[in-house]
């Protein structure tokens, strides 16, 4: 008979806990990458929620396409995009590349599936990777929060992108500004200014600069130049000063109200037939928003450009008022020709994107989110561990009415270092059954929310054992119902 070896700690047996060795690694991110944890990761899934819930009341549908792309399919729109894009020959030797938007794919999939009914529209929330210069708040990897009309040139779909963005911001309860324009009108504008052609898009990038050099700084951009703030000169597009004036009075021009500026427009780019059709796309979103009460938080301005120069009609951008140093946290515009370059039919196409990760940082900045690091509405404290049976019964009562529950897994039975727990994951309500509970039948609850606030009040010891803030106790049939309520009368922070 074959004898086990000694297993005990002396001797020459094997040890009860073996050893490894092993070489320790460092744990460490690759550069413009981050980790999300809950605290984080929690504000960023509401906010995704609310967003996905009023896409799909729009009649909106998802779509998801693969991280990777043929490199041809990505340079598709050309090969600027060639140096921001993570590419690599997969085991097989295709030339591939991780998605840097999600329009390029958008394109593919329209190419593809040429039985998808049209208008199709869809809404897109996937990572995209981009080989940019890191910065503060600025990640190689991002969520794309995209939402697009495919095969309607009508007004009526640029109408329906911006309600999206309105009813979105509106939700958040924001101080909140959609600017809308027309490229039309921005080329009606170089035509006017008597521009070169070869000079517009430079004029369009410049304009775009406004909200970041001012008036001032534009105006010298168009002509000569200016200095940055680093001293270094950047050079100036060469526009006269007739030009340069022609541009200012657009740029400079506020009107009260969407029809005052569709007025100053007809007035100023009288027999510029392209400024006249751009004019008239304008009046017909504002007549739709007029007919669905969007009078207020949409302006038509005429200074608004955005950088990218595939937009065709409309464009559109979203600034919160109260948190303008974030900039634009939503924006798009009509690219009817964009498509055509997968599908080789004119394809009209409209959309807009929410920058997710600046909108969350503007939330943030407004005190509008609630840091928390757990989704627990509710921790159910264990002071009786032989009693664990029951405990689980009633975590399991709370999570079939619809209630976020944990139970306390940790090692102590002190009440104080249990409550110390919830605080720190954020857990603002906490079901506490010691023996006393247990033997009376009964249930109590303690709103932490509620202790927290009222502890800045109650200053005596004395009478804060007295008054137990944010504290009841309840028979333990009515302890869901209760527990319901309070949940239910949350502060509304994502």
């Amino acid at each position: 008979m074959v004898r086990a070896p000694d297993c005990g700690s002396g001797g020459h047996g094997f040890e009860s806990r073996p050893r490894y060795r092993v070489n320790k690694i460092k744990p460490r991110l690759i550069r413009g990458f981050k980790d999300y944890l809950p605290k984080e990761l929690l504000p960023k899934k509401a906010l995704l929620n609310l967003i996905i819930e009023i896409y799909e009341r729009y009649g909106f549908s998802p779509l998801e396409t693969p991280a990777l792309e043929y490199k041809e399919v990505l340079l598709g729109y050309g090969s600027e995009a060639e140096k921001q894009i993570y590419q690599f020959e997969d085991p097989e030797g295709n030339e591939v590349g991780l998605r840097f938007d999600l329009t390029v794919p958008l394109s593919r999939v329209i190419a593809m599936y040429k039985d998808l009914p049209k208008p199709f529209k869809r809404y897109q929330i996937q990572p995209v990777w981009r080989y940019d210069k890191p910065d503060p708040g600025r990640f190689r990897e991002f969520i794309q929060c995209d939402i697009d009309i495919i095969g309607s040139a009508s007004m009526d779909a640029d109408t329906e992108i911006l309600a999206v963005m309105y009813e979105i911001l509106s939700r958040l309860e924001l101080n909140f500004k959609i600017r809308i324009n027309n490229r039309k009108i921005l080329n009606a504008i170089v035509i006017a200014a008597n521009i070169s052609e070869d000079k517009t898009l430079d004029v369009f990038r410049t304009i775009d600069k406004l909200d970041k050099v001012g008036l001032k700084g534009v105006v010298q951009l168009l002509g000569k130049g200016r200095k940055d703030q680093s001293g270094a000169f950047i050079p100036g597009i060469g526009l006269n000063q007739i030009q340069i004036q022609k541009i200012t009075e657009f740029i400079r021009y506020e009107g009260n109200n969407r029809e005052e500026v569709l007025q100053f427009l007809e007035k100023s780019l009288q027999g510029v037939s392209i400024g006249l059709e751009g004019i008239e796309e304008l009046r017909q979103i504002h007549k739709n928003l007029e007919a669905l009460g969007i009078k207020e938080h949409v302006v038509i301005d005429p200074s608004l450009a955005r950088g990218l120069d595939y937009y065709t009609g409309p464009i559109f951008e979203a600034v919160l008022i109260d948190a303008p140093r974030f900039g634009s946290v939503m924006g798009g515009g009509r690219y009817d020709h964009l498509i055509e370059i997968f599908t080789g039919e004119h394809t009209p196409a409209t959309g807009a994107s929410i920058g997710i990760d600046r909108l969350l940082a503007a939330l943030a900045y407004l005190k509008k989110i609630e840091t928390r690091n757990s989704v627990a509405d509710v921790l159910i404290t264990v002071m009786v561990p032989e009693k664990k049976i029951e405990y689980f019964k009633i975590a399991t009562q709370l999570r079939n009415a619809g209630i976020k529950t944990t139970l306390y897994m940790g090692k102590s039975v002190s009440i104080s270092k249990q409550l110390k727990y919830a605080d720190r994951l954020g857990i603002p309500i906490a079901v506490i059954i010691g023996p006393d509970e247990f033997e009376k039948n009964q249930i109590t609850i303690k709103d932490l929310r509620k202790g927290a606030v009222l502890s800045t009040i109650i200053k005596e010891r004395k009478e804060w054992l007295e008054k137990k803030p944010g504290q009841i106790t309840v028979a333990k049939e009515e302890f869901v119902e209760r527990i319901k309520e309070l949940v239910k009368n949350q502060d509304g922070k994502l």
